[in-house]
């Protein structure tokens, strides 16, 4: 039988580690950071702009983080809650909070009030860490809940110098196990509920390992243009301070200031979000900087448009790796686009250790195959441990095969070409299924986008009385586009329907000057189907 579901609290057992011929012995993240610190204490380690922390440096900060920390009572396995912008002290927070033994757990200060007291109360965090950027939120935090203010916002809490320890100060060694909480991860994806995914060290640890698959070494310098509180940021900033790196966070991503850092830090690597690579390709100066230091960039969190890896590849140096996966963990895979520029449609093959099938509808293994699509689950040393305080959420995610092994499932569906790389047809929950036939969304935005006036596009099903449910498309024009200003809704919806098969043709299409995203770039569809549902149109 299964194992039962996730724990309710942090400091319960959680899953154990999976071994894997791989991966190293486990070491602490912490004890990594304070090995690096001995050997290579001047070299340049963590930077915003506003201060460069050496790696010695750093190390003494983590520790009076750390100390403060236990000298409030915050015991090994309690969450630490941080709301604030990217920069050094938030990362000082998450840090510090490791080597404490306790649990990070970041939140994003776009979301909202009620979103705030929900995860703050679900963490159960004593302490919240904030600035200016979390102020309207911070009336909603429960009571009891300490603060301290990473900034001169007066409301936000205890200054965080004067809270800090003092200097020299090293707190109680405490050594995790693989199988610890090592942070929550809130993410409410594109659903709006907000869920806590608890990561072990284990998992992070096996994330630290691909620095070597990222080509991460002391030599190289990361530029960051994602939140810190979101996991898209963090599986490229810790592999990165693990590797000894030099890590420069951005405060927000703007292309222009993006470009001049790129090259003023002879920037190496990168992880960005597929709408970011758009802006950056679109962006006037890209090709009058110099970017040939890059070795590798990073992308994931949001489908990457085969015709945009290859525009990256043609006029960014430097190698460009797309991971495909979830912040639950589970399967990966990896695309390396310039060793497979014949694959761009695909995420690439289940990257080392990591077992990734197909099931379907009933959760049945479904048999290898050109023509089998299905659900993609997946197995790897990176797995949460469960949803924080939400067993029945967290036996939804898992899958177990014939042996009783557990699965994460994704909620895409895909399927397998000759070659083993993974096709993604689209997320099962944004799957139209219309008079019972099934339409892929991502098929008709695919279209939609071939025409020269398009920029972006987004499909969605919307109620049908014919049919039950029917596509719709919004649409975001190309600037500049030869007669792109007086194209209108009908005329592109025509052009598409006449490239479209008779299932899928759209029943509605809408202009919008911008699709709503996540802050990782992921479009918004329930904000979408909202939207029309407002508008009170109906289709027959």
């Amino acid at each position: 039988m299964p194992p039962p579901g996730l724990p309710c609290t942090l400091t319960d057992p959680m899953l154990p580690m999976i071994p894997t011929p791989d991966l190293p012995p486990f070491e602490p993240l912490s004890d990594r950071l304070r090995r690096i610190a001995q050997t290579r204490p001047d070299a340049p380690a963590l930077g915003d702009g506003e201060r460069l922390l050496a790696y010695g440096t750093l190390d003494a900060l983590v520790d009076r983080v750390a100390g403060a920390l236990q000298r409030d009572g915050v015991q090994p396995g309690q969450a630490v809650a941080c709301c604030a912008a990217t920069a050094v002290p938030q990362a000082l927070v998450f840090l510090g909070a490791l080597r404490a033994g306790a649990v990070p757990a970041p939140i994003a200060p776009s979301v909202t009030p009620g979103q705030f007291a929900a995860m703050l109360a679900d963490a159960g965090a004593p302490l919240l860490f904030a600035d200016a950027q979390a102020q309207a939120l911070l009336a909603a935090a429960p009571p009891g809940v300490r603060r301290v203010a990473l900034d001169a916002s007066p409301a936000a809490g205890r200054p965080f110098d004067d809270w800090l320890a003092p200097a020299g100060a090293r707190p109680v060694p405490v050594t995790p196990r693989p199988q610890d909480p090592f942070n929550i991860i809130y993410s409410s994806g594109t659903t709006g509920t907000p869920k806590g995914i608890v990561q072990p060290h284990s998992m992070r640890h096996a994330h630290v390992q691909r620095a070597a698959r990222y080509g991460m070494d002391q030599g190289s310098v990361l530029l960051l243009a994602t939140p810190l509180y979101s996991n898209t940021t963090l599986v490229a900033f810790y592999p990165a301070l693990g590797a000894g790196a030099r890590v420069h966070l951005m405060h927000k991503f703007d292309a222009a200031a993006y470009l001049h850092l790129a090259q003023a830090l002879r920037a190496t690597h990168t992880m960005l979000v597929p709408v970011q690579y758009r802006r950056l390709m679109a962006w006037p100066g890209f090709d009058a900087h110099d970017l040939s230091a890059f070795r590798m960039k990073l992308c994931t969190s949001a489908p990457f448009d085969a015709e945009l890896k290859a525009e990256v590849l043609a006029r960014w140096p430097g190698g460009l790796l797309e991971v495909y996966g979830m912040t639950e963990g589970g399967g990966s895979c990896m695309l390396d686009a310039r060793e497979h520029p014949d694959k761009l449609h695909t995420v690439g093959r289940p990257s080392p250790g990591h077992d990734v099938r197909l099931i379907d509808e009933q959760g049945r293994e479904l048999p290898s195959g050109l023509d089998t699509v299905g659900e993609v689950v997946g197995r790897s040393p990176s797995m949460m441990s469960g949803y924080h305080g939400q067993r029945a959420l967290t036996r939804e995610a898992e899958w177990f095969d014939a042996q009783g092994r557990r699965y994460i499932r994704t909620g895409d569906i895909g399927r397998f070409d000759a070659d083993g790389f993974l096709v993604l047809m689209d997320r099962r929950k944004d799957l139209v299924i219309s008079g019972g036939f099934n339409i892929y969304p991502g098929d008709l935005e695919a279209v939609l986008r071939q025409h020269p006036a398009v920029e972006d596009a987004a499909v969605v099903g919307v109620p049908s009385a014919r049919w039950g449910e029917t596509p719709a498309a919004w649409v975001v024009r190309r600037a500049g586009a030869a007669g792109g200003a007086a194209l209108d809704a009908q005329t592109l919806r025509a052009w598409a329907n006449e490239r479209l098969g008779r299932t899928q043709r759209l029943a509605g299409l809408q202009w919008l000057d911008e699709l709503p995203r996540s802050s990782i770039g992921k479009v918004l569809k329930r904000e979408l189907r909202e939207r029309w549902l407002a508008s009170g149109v109906g289709v027959e």
